[in-house]
């Protein structure tokens, strides 16, 4: 196949599918892994897809590495953020039991909770802090701290949560995307999230627009398994799969 050929098919592939690894196009295409290595060399240098460690994604998606730590994370967007964990607070009835996942929204949203008659479960110490201060009955995970972002983490967070049934949960998450769904960089952090999710009544991801089209390495739901609060959605597919409930 010439080269041409063989990088018009690997554009048409991501195109299709958003990512793809090196072992798979080899496969398809009955190249070496050297040659399709060079092919995404040369397909990223001009700026036609995204390399990415053992395979490529499409420019419209973005693969996230990397976790920034809480201070890092109060800095950015927190104007949207704020308006999202308004609205979020503001589905909180007296009577519910919520889950509130770790996370700078969720830690804004607790701002918002004073004196709510609601019981709340948190793996986040900054948020079980501030739900403290707010008059609000709280409930701390026990299991393993993660330092980065102040969160309990792990199998015996994940065990500790299975005891609960929640009316309503309000996850964070690092990307949303059609085809990977919810992901996050850490897979002891989607072990908690999925828990969350399957254990609650009603469940909300807490995102700003910058979490669109984006991929981390651990999926923890699918699209329709939570409602997502946002400043704003520009994706339409997106919209198509889930509830999206737009607060700007």
């Amino acid at each position: 196949m010439l080269t041409q050929d063989r990088q018009s098919k690997i554009l048409s592939i991501l195109n299709r599918q958003g990512s793809v690894t090196v072992s798979r196009l080899t496969e398809i295409l009955s190249a070496s892994e050297s040659t399709i290595r060079r092919d995404l060399t040369y397909l990223a240098k001009e700026g036609k897809l995204n390399k990415v460690h053992g395979g490529a994604t499409a420019l419209h998606q973005e693969f996230v590495k990397l976790e920034d730590n809480i201070e890092e994370k109060l800095t950015k967007n927190t104007d949207k953020k704020m308006e999202i964990a308004r609205y979020a607070a503001k589905q909180i009835n007296d009577d519910d039991f919520v889950f509130l996942d770790a996370g700078t929204t969720t830690l804004l949203m607790a701002q918002f909770l004073n004196n709510s008659g609601a019981t709340f479960v948190t793996n986040g110490i900054e948020n079980a802090k501030q739900l403290a201060k707010n008059g609000c009955k709280t409930i701390v995970l026990g299991g393993q701290l993660k330092q980065s972002t102040e969160a309990i983490i792990g199998l015996v967070a994940a065990s500790n949560l299975q005891k609960y049934s929640f009316t309503k949960a309000f996850i964070g998450t690092n990307g949303i995307n059609e085809k990977q769904g919810y992901t996050t960089p850490d897979t002891e952090e989607a072990m908690l999230k999925a828990v969350a999710i399957k254990r609650s009544f009603i469940s909300y991801v807490l995102a700003d627009n910058s979490k669109f089209d984006k991929v981390s390495a651990v999926s923890f739901a699918q699209l329709d398994a939570a409602c997502i609060i946002t400043d704003k959605c520009a994706n339409d597919k997106i919209k198509k799969r889930t509830v999206v409930k737009e607060v700007l």
